[in-house]
């Protein structure tokens, strides 16, 4: 049985880490896939001890557990969509690649989870490696942040022209369907614009601005909702837009929790 056994409702997976201060990880994606009437399994690839001021420690898991973890999922359940965010070393990098293939795993949104938004490389190069050259090409897209989009092109990435230039370097150099180089950690006009670029097609999107400081889980909840409007039946360009949509609403009504970053409100019409 692979994965893509038919469910009455839409399934999604996530394949990430759980942040114990619940603004990220499988956390943001479970949530988000609830608001979005998706039936959200998960692989967890490693635990954080981390709240709104930064992560105190991470343990991995194994990458024979993440593997058991999808499988488990897919001979049972099946899935429609996954999307991958922390995977931690090159070890479960190449474990979930694996799956990935093996299991035929369908519309996989692939969150390089390489870098902060702060511009702090959270993996090592090899693993670096072997995320962009194994699992970007099994993905149907990939949305790096400003910085994480500067490792995986050489570009740096000050303009909305260089965003343009990187997400077009991405897709050839790694066999990317579509990449979605995602603006949040510019300033200025490029801040909150996102490039799409899937070979052909070159579009920005804009969306509004929200001015607050708890954006804890963004890129997560970003890919989580493409990935669950994916799940649902949606193109994937519609699947991008709907789920800029629903990111600028959830910051919006962001959660002004903890001493540091709160985490954006995803079940922001139970606030509204």
């Amino acid at each position: 049985m692979n994965a893509k056994t038919i469910s009455r409702i839409p399934v999604a997976l996530t394949i990430a880490g759980s942040d114990s201060g619940g603004g990220a990880g499988i956390q943001a994606d479970l949530r988000t896939f609830a608001f979005h009437c998706v039936h959200g399994t998960s692989a967890i690839t490693c635990v954080t001890a981390q709240n709104t001021l930064g992560v105190m420690r991470v343990d991995a898991m194994s990458p024979e557990a993440v593997v058991a973890q999808i499988q488990a999922v897919c001979d049972d359940i099946g899935v429609q969509a996954a999307k991958t965010g922390m995977l931690l070393n090159k070890e479960i990098i190449a474990a979930v690649a694996q799956q990935i293939e093996a299991l035929d795993i369908p519309n996989l949104v692939v969150d390089p989870v390489m870098v902060s938004r702060a511009g702090a490389q959270l993996i090592d190069d090899e693993a670096v490696n072997i995320l962009c050259h194994r699992l970007i090409p099994l993905a149907a897209i990939a949305t790096p942040n400003r910085y994480e989009a500067q490792i995986m092109s050489g570009l740096e990435i000050n303009t909305l022209d260089d965003m343009r230039d990187s997400a077009q370097i991405i897709h050839d150099k790694f066999q990317a369907q579509v990449v979605l180089v995602k603006g949040g950690g510019m300033s200025g006009s490029g801040r909150g614009v996102d490039i799409w670029f899937d070979g052909q097609k070159l579009e920005t999107l804009s969306g509004k601005q929200v001015d607050t400081k708890n954006t804890h889980g963004t890129g997560c909840t970003l890919s989580a909702a493409i990935a669950a409007n994916l799940a649902r039946g949606n193109d994937l360009f519609t699947a991008v837009q709907q789920a800029k949509a629903y990111v600028t609403n959830a910051l919006s009504y962001a959660l002004d929790i903890g001493k540091g970053q709160g985490p954006v409100g995803h079940f922001y019409k139970l606030k509204s």
